[in-house]
């Protein structure tokens, strides 16, 4: 008689499947553990032995209290420190984020500055929104990219994993080397606070990032949005 497969191992074929699939991709988010255990009716702990057992096998990578993440055997800490984001209290969250806007546009005067590019260069726009427990809107960045280092990435067949600059790293063999931020707060606008569902004027986080790759060389200026009452940035000084 053939033996039942483990229940922990239902559990890392259900992941590895959504990997082979390609509905995940190195940088996204797995399912939460709770979610994984109400969807295959297994307990948490088993859903934590699956995971411990892929972690170790580095099919995924675990970033302590922000979540667990579809790696590849190169995959490392170091992507991570582009990504400090908290709750309202300054403690590490999970956040999932939705890609919203994606499309190419000559680039305004300021922005091309800042790209050190020429005024009217085709840039990428990105809008992404982050939410919390899959429901609460967190954030919301506002990115430019110099189009020709992501060629086709403003085609929505290309999925944009919670983690971007994996796919960056993985996809375009672009190395993510350092970032340049500035952390400020303002008055919000009419059209982040209808996506965080705020009123316009409400106090959000505003934190500017500079993106660069090798040669010192800038490839991304991002602008992120979030509510006061839910967010915050954490850094570490070392």
């Amino acid at each position: 008689m053939r033996r039942a497969k483990p229940l922990y191992q239902v559990v890392e074929s259900y992941i590895i499947d959504l990997i082979d699939s390609g509905n995940l991709i190195p940088g996204d988010l797995i399912p939460s553990e709770p979610q994984i255990a109400a969807t295959l009716d297994v307990s948490q702990g088993t859903v934590k032995k699956a995971i411990d057992n892929l972690v170790w096998q580095k099919r995924l990578y675990r970033h302590q209290g922000k979540g667990t993440y579809v790696s590849r055997i190169d995959f490392n800490n170091s992507l991570f420190r582009f990504f400090s984001y908290g709750d309202e209290k300054g403690q590490e969250v999970r956040i999932r984020k939705e890609t919203t806007t994606r499309k190419l546009k000559p680039g305004s005067a300021k922005v091309c500055k800042q790209l050190e590019v020429p005024t009217g260069t085709e840039l990428l726009h990105i809008e992404r929104v982050g939410f919390v427990n899959s429901k609460t809107p967190v954030l919301v960045e506002y990115s430019w990219w110099i189009a020709d280092v992501v060629p086709g990435l403003e085609n929505e067949d290309i999925h944009i994993p919670d983690l971007l600059y994996a796919l960056v790293v993985d996809k375009y063999r672009l190395p993510i080397i350092r970032a340049e931020e500035t952390l400020t707060a303002e008055a919000c606008d009419k059209t982040t606070a209808t996506v965080l569902k705020i009123e316009p004027g409400t106090p959000v986080v505003v934190l500017k990032r500079t993106t660069y790759t090798t040669g010192n060389r800038v490839v991304e200026i991002r602008t992120t949005k979030g509510r006061a009452d839910k967010f915050s940035y954490k850094t570490e000084i070392r």
